[in-house]
């Protein structure tokens, strides 16, 4: 199963390109290069990566006038959801807590945010009971 997730998982250019699949939907392997920061690969090397991608399951396409369009088929959520749960298991025992208070310890949360978020999960917190 860990060579499953192993395989499935994206490197640091795959996931900056699947970022633009996420934010601007179903694309052409040339706009993906022209949304690329210079210097831009060359357009084989992003064919190689959006095949990749397709081949992990992420991106799926559509011909459209003699060529591919690729559009995501996992959504940005599920994603994010599995990532954070990685790190949050292989870098803080497991726990969410540690992690939060990594972020405050490290003042990229401060107090006064820590209290913005926890006044929002009490909102929410009532709106499901109501």
């Amino acid at each position: 199963m860990k060579e499953r997730q192993q395989k499935n998982k994206l490197t640091d250019k795959e996931e900056e390109m699947m970022l633009l699949f996420w934010q601007h939907g179903p694309l052409f392997v040339r706009e993906v290069m022209e949304m690329l920061p210079e210097p831009r690969p060359h357009v084989n090397t992003v064919s190689t990566f959006v095949r990749a991608l397709e081949s992990k399951g992420y991106l799926s396409h559509e011909a459209v006038s003699g060529s591919y369009r690729y559009f995501a088929v996992k959504p940005i959520e599920e994603y994010r959801k599995r990532t954070m749960g990685e790190m949050i298991r292989n870098f803080f025992q497991n726990s969410y807590k540690g992690a939060v208070c990594s972020l405050v310890e490290e003042e990229m949360l401060s107090v006064d945010e820590l209290r913005e978020l926890i006044d929002m999960m009490e909102s929410n917190t009532k709106n499901k009971k109501s």
